[in-house]
């Protein structure tokens, strides 16, 4: 160890600059990490918030939950304990000057799915619906009339939930007739079946589906569900790609630095080598080097990374999760040390003699 330090405050401009290479990229990393977290907790947070364990589809819809087409008479296809019906609309609100995107769900008034309001009370007339806060941060309030749909229909806010998202977008709750209503039209009518909606979601993984229901029932996990919404899964998978190319970009950085340093220091190898040093300590030598600027680069770039998380705009989809954060530090640590094992040749082929002589 006192080797390494000492030859590290001798040379402080070229570990100085490995130092800031690994802070640059653990800084990418976990900016990365916290947008590819925050983009897939506001894609799925609403579902989440469900707290249920299977989603039920029409066979047809390609686990789609908007080209899914039900009716309230499917309900009877299913035997769960609870069990709720869900209707889905996207579309965009007024708002001042501005407009909003948002996912309306419908469902019924005693849904277990149906978020705890923190503001108002939960719709139990018709026109009624609860918004999320991060709508109502928007400007939206409890007794405001919003015109939603496409013939404009006046609905009053009577109360806010929590903060959530579904495809990135505020949700609405609302009733299944509302729901259809906004979707349809003011002039719908249900059909002998009931109010059509897209999915029945229960709240167990214990369920029965009818094989003679129409049309088709497949049922899904949550999890099942989430990871096949739209683009989601497309979404992760390019940003965590990014992240693991990251690592491999350390990897071959340090390992080309560490290489070159190591070949500038030959001769002083040589001499060291001369004296009865050994390659075991030279080589411990170099793997705590990597470890010391390894450990400062990552702390750096972690609150770098965390200060920046402060000051984003809201509208950025970012989320800390410090356990990953935690996970990809580890892993850029040992692949620092990793990239330094490249010269461990290099030492070990030294010529006490040739470096000398050289």
């Amino acid at each position: 160890m006192f080797l390494a330090i000492k030859e590290m405050s001798f040379s402080k401009l070229r570990y100085t600059l490995v130092i800031g290479i690994i802070l640059l990229i653990s800084y990418a990393v976990f900016m990365l990490s916290g947008l590819a977290n925050g983009l897939a907790t506001e894609f799925r947070q609403a579902i989440v918030d469900w707290n249920s364990e299977t989603v039920i589809l029409s066979e047809d819809s390609n686990k789609n939950l908007s080209a899914s087409q039900l009716t309230e008479k499917n309900l009877e296809d299913v035997t769960s304990d609870k069990k709720a019906p869900v209707s889905i609309y996207n579309g965009a609100i007024d708002n001042k000057n501005d407009k909003v995107d948002v996912t309306l769900f419908g469902t019924t008034k005693d849904a277990f799915l149906l978020p705890k309001v923190t503001k108002g009370h939960t719709f139990d007339k018709s026109n009624e619906m609860i918004i999320s806060q991060n709508l109502a941060n928007k400007g939206f309030k409890v007794g405001d009339t919003i015109e939603i749909g496409s013939d404009k229909i006046k609905m009053t806010v009577v109360g806010i939930s929590p903060e959530t998202y579904y495809a990135v977008t505020p949700v609405i709750y609302t009733s299944l007739e509302d729901a259809a209503k906004i979707k349809y039209g003011k002039d719908f009518k249900a059909s002998p079946d009931g109010l059509p909606m897209n999915a029945i979601v229960t709240n167990s993984t214990d369920n029965t589906v009818k094989s003679s229901a129409t049309p088709k029932l497949q049922h899904m996990t949550t999890d099942e569900f989430i990871n096949s919404l739209p683009g989601y899964a497309a979404q992760n998978l390019t940003l965590n790609s990014m992240i693991y190319f990251l690592f491999v970009i350390v990897t071959a950085i340090i390992g080309i630095f560490m290489y070159v340093m190591t070949l500038q220091k030959t001769s002083v190898f040589g001499v060291m080598k001369a004296q009865g040093i050994s390659n075991k300590f030279i080589i411990d030598s170099i793997i705590k080097q990597s470890f010391m600027i390894g450990v400062v680069g990552i702390l750096l770039g972690f609150s770098l990374a965390y200060g920046t998380s402060l000051i984003l705009p809201e509208a950025m989809p970012f989320h800390v999760a410090l356990n990953l954060w935690g996970i990809y530090s580890v892993i850029l640590l040992v692949v620092t040390i990793v990239g330094s094992l490249f010269s461990i040749r290099t030492v070990t082929k030294v010529d006490p003699m040739k470096a000398i002589g050289g």
